[in-house]
């Protein structure tokens, strides 16, 4: 055998066993994964690479959601209370931040009065957004002075969640029990219209364009979305289950829900407005996070403590990452 042939023969090898080596695995992340796990009352951080628990931070009772700010030094977690949307229980009134260097908290910032604060959002701004659900709100927060410097009044009850648009000039809130969505304009700290969509709806989120908004209707299998034009609803998504909460990819090809009552994952083609890919995953799917560079996206399964890890090149399910029942929302830190 020549040198050549045999050099070539060597490296069809090498890439054959550095394929089957990767076998059920994503690409390099570059990232570690921020979960609050509500249940625990911390904080993990994740290498989403080796499924690892890097570190687990204390927090209050109870962090649902996590925002990490743009350098990634810092995670914020509002502490909403020892109860669900609407049902007697704590009213939380603090934010907890954690040096995400040190891996430790680094202080509790006070809003001054019980919110029930729930999720965060960074606007392009580099202010800190978080809906203040008992306030009929958002909050907006200066993170350096650690202050709430105003209020974005949503005119409804329980708004739980939000999207916010690329430039930050309009905020979308889904209020669960009214089964509305608020649009807000940002800039102006006002209430823009109110949305009927359904007797209740959970959760929310938006096209990378910012043409449409989708919320998840709770009494039938469906998902509206929104035209941001019109503020108007104009199609609805017909699903195998009802959906809890879902996430557009980035380049806005398919929007990805998941059907906690079936376990199951389905993407959605935004064009045809059909699913056209399902997946089995853990018990009671609960949040979305598509990674940066859209390789992946990760869903929590709270009860199973597990999240589900979807490759979105190949469309296959991947290993999971085996954590602590009480999994819930996600943030993206850099390295």
């Amino acid at each position: 055998m020549s040198l050549h042939r045999a050099l070539s023969v060597a490296s069809f090898c090498l890439v054959a066993f550095i394929v089957a080596k990767r076998g059920n695995s994503a690409p390099p992340s570059g990232g570690v994964l921020v979960v609050a796990n509500q249940k625990e009352h911390t904080v993990l951080l994740v290498d989403p690479d080796s499924r690892t628990e890097l570190a687990k931070i204390s927090v209050g009772v109870n962090g649902h959601e996590v925002a990490v700010s743009p350098d990634s030094r810092f995670a914020y977690v509002p502490i909403y209370g020892n109860s669900g949307v609407g049902k007697p229980g704590t009213d939380g009134a603090t934010i907890d931040i954690i040096d995400l260097q040190q891996r430790k908290l680094a202080g509790t910032m006070d809003l001054g009065r019980p919110l029930r604060p729930h999720q965060p959002l960074f606007g392009p701004d580099g202010l800190l957004y978080v809906s203040a659900e008992l306030a009929h709100a958002l909050d907006v927060i200066d993170p350096n002075s650690r202050k709430v410097i105003a209020e974005v009044p949503t005119g409804q009850p329980e708004s739980h969640m939000f999207v916010l648009s690329k430039d930050g000039r309009r905020a979308y809130t889904s209020n669960v029990h009214a089964g509305t969505v608020s649009v807000l304009d940002v800039t102006n700290r006002k209430l823009v219209t109110t949305i009927q969509v359904a007797k209740q709806v959970q959760r929310i989120s938006i096209s990378p364009d910012g043409a449409y908004v989708f919320t998840h209707d709770q009494d039938a299998p469906r998902i509206a979305a929104i035209d941001t034009a019109t503020n108007k609803v104009s199609n609805w998504i017909e699903i195998p289950d009802f959906a809890y909460a879902s996430e557009p990819t980035p380049d806005g090809r398919f929007l990805l829900a998941v059907l906690p009552r079936a376990n199951r994952a389905v993407a959605i083609d935004t064009k045809t407005l059909k699913v056209v890919k399902s997946f089995d995953v853990p018990q009671l799917p609960g949040e979305i996070l598509i990674r940066p560079d859209a390789a992946v996206a990760y869903i929590t399964c709270m009860p199973a403590g597990k999240i589900a890890v979807l490759d979105l090149h190949t469309w296959e399910l991947l290993p999971s990452i085996d954590l602590t029942p009480g999994v819930d929302g996600m943030a993206w830190s850099a390295k």
